[in-house]
């Protein structure tokens, strides 16, 4: 069992074990101690960049301070996305990059996710040993002294390079004549995304772009896009943009006020691609939680889904291991492989806007090539999670809710891997029958568990 790693890093509230400062003073430490040196044959160098929480200092100073320590050298650049982080890994030679930022929760959590040299997370064997290595309180006072002691810098055209990187993919394109509603979420993008759309001819209306190192989330963003739809509407916009605290998600919003999440965005994206012959082995990797609209839209197309467990790790993976190049989740984490290893939401709506303007249409236009399922989610309270193969009457009400779906609907039902939760989803026919299966379903299962 790992102590501190979870499927995304290390995350939790800020200065409450394990997002403390020790924890973080000594990842640092074990970074230094196992990539001993860097590709160069010179001091290993790590990139380190955060989000805008107040606690970003703190661990910032405390990783930079391990790290040192240990005779590795850090290149700092301040408020920058996770997707930046990753791409400044690779295009910085560096041996790993460190991200400061709980992506899509309050202020007053904080987490630490690793990117390896060529811009992919960490596989599981290298945060087992990083683990160990935290955890054998090795003594490694008094080893660096005098000049083996590493350097700190900041990196000051950081952002420039990500900019730059992200216009790129896009090519020649420009956006002239659209308008942009934008929110960053008060958070890592508040600089960098403007300034790509702006560049490439966009009008930007910007909210959610004044971080106080509290407000990173709140009431805004990808989890809060009824701000955005309102402004659009307003605004009489193009699109609207919504990403989430670290910008590694996004939510579109259409000309008529409409979510277009991330089920829209791989249907429009991967029909696209797949015109144009892009889209490898014509598949699209997803989680277990997009619609079942999505399969059929991709196969009516002639294009395949491949469905991992949640989480954007395992739809990273699964692209690598089989070379697929389009994936995500509903909730917004897009993985366009040809670019980037990681969800980018800039350059998911980046790569929207593009389709758009090729094809002249809107997004709301676009985005009907989707027809969802009615989807119904349950989260449930548990006393302990007890295997459900175990309990015949949650066993008998799933199978009666499968046998009544047929090829109609879906169940698909799971433990949170954090919290004391069940995690109940029902797609079917209509609105109403999902959430009866899901009610039945629940009530179910609280027979059995004591939720």
């Amino acid at each position: 069992m790992r102590k501190l790693f979870g499927t995304d890093g290390i995350r939790g509230t800020a200065n409450v074990y394990p997002m403390t400062p020790d924890i973080a003073l000594s990842l640092g430490k074990a970074l230094a101690a196992i990539f001993t040196k860097s590709r160069l044959g010179h001091n290993p160098r790590f990139v380190i960049g955060k989000d805008t929480r107040l606690s970003g200092y703190m661990f910032e100073n405390a990783l930079t301070a391990g790290l040192v320590s240990m005779g590795a050298d850090v290149l700092l650049v301040g408020p920058m996305p996770t997707p930046a982080i990753a791409h400044l890994t690779k295009s910085l030679d560096a041996n790993a990059g460190i991200v400061i930022s709980a992506s899509h929760n309050p202020a007053e959590d904080n987490g630490l996710k690793l990117f390896s040299s060529d811009g992919k997370k960490l596989p599981d064997e290298m945060e087992e040993k990083i683990e160990a290595f935290i955890f054998s309180q090795q003594d490694t006072q008094g080893k660096i002294v005098g000049e083996k002691i590493g350097r700190a810098r900041r990196i000051e055209d950081a952002r420039g390079r990500y900019i730059e990187y992200i216009k790129s993919t896009v090519g020649s394109q420009n956006l002239e004549g659209m308008k942009i509603v934008l929110d960053c979420a008060n958070g890592a993008s508040y600089i960098v995304a403007p300034s790509i759309f702006r560049e490439l001819g966009a009008e930007v209306v910007l909210i959610g772009a004044t971080p106080d190192g509290l407000n990173i989330n709140k009431d805004c963003g990808a989890l809060h896009p009824e701000l955005i739809r309102k402004e659009v509407i307003r605004q009489k916009a193009d699109i609207g943009i919504a990403v989430d605290g670290d910008a590694d998600r996004v939510i579109l919003v259409d000309e008529k006020g409409n979510v277009v999440d991330g089920d829209a965005i791989m249907a429009i994206a991967g029909a696209d691609m797949l015109e144009r012959k892009t889209l490898a082995k014509n598949t699209v990797v997803a989680t277990d939680y997009s619609n079942m609209g999505l399969n059929d839209t991709l196969s009516k197309k002639g294009a395949k889904l491949v469905r991992v467990k949640n989480g954007d790790r395992y739809v990273i993976e699964e692209m690598l291991k089989n070379g697929y190049n389009l994936g995500g989740e509903q909730s917004g984490h897009i993985i366009f492989g040809d670019h980037s290893h990681t969800g980018d939401g800039t350059l998911a709506a980046l790569k929207i806007i593009e389709i758009m303007k090729r094809k002249g249409k809107t997004l709301s236009g676009l985005a009907s090539i989707l027809r969802k399922y009615p989807q119904t989610l349950l989260n449930l309270k548990v006393r302990e999670k007890k295997e459900l193969e175990k309990l015949p009457s949650a066993m008998k009400a799933i199978a009666k809710a499968n046998s009544e779906l047929g090829s109609t609907g879906r169940t698909h039902i799971r433990y949170s891997g954090t919290e004391n939760l069940l995690r109940i989803m029902v797609e079917a026919k209509t609105d109403g029958q999902a959430k009866r299966i899901a009610k039945e379903l629940a009530d179910a299962v609280k027979k059995e568990i004591g939720a």
